[in-house]
């Protein structure tokens, strides 16, 4: 979300315009998005559609969403590709020793766009 200028302002509506945007893509793609984000917004909206390829998942209370990612990325079986977006260099770090693919958060911004 930071990629986007002012994004802090209204943190909610900036996971909505997230998640209907990777949605978007993946549906183009027809590929399987997992978006994980730190907290619960405190007001959610609802979501308009259930997209089979897209999932929102949160932190626990006490928890991180990079944790989370971790813990994903750990558990995955491998029989399909994992990347994930990120520009934390330790997290980075972390996921390619787990086996995973990176994407620096602006390259996946760029996808996000061009789909818009």
């Amino acid at each position: 979300m930071g990629q986007r200028v002012g994004w802090h302002r209204d943190k909610s509506a900036a996971q909505q315009r997230l998640i209907e945007e990777v949605e978007r893509l993946a549906r183009y793609r027809d590929k399987a998005h997992v978006l994980v984000f730190d907290a619960r917004p405190k007001t959610l909206t609802p979501r308009k559609s259930n997209e089979p390829l897209s999932t929102v998942r949160y932190a626990q209370s006490g928890g991180s969403a990079d944790e989370l990612i971790l813990e994903l990325v750990y558990r995955h079986n491998f029989d399909t590709d994992v990347t994930v977006v990120t520009s934390d260099r330790a997290l980075t770090r972390q996921i390619r020793i787990l086996g995973a693919k990176v994407m620096r958060s602006g390259v996946f911004r760029r996808m996000l766009d061009a789909q818009s």
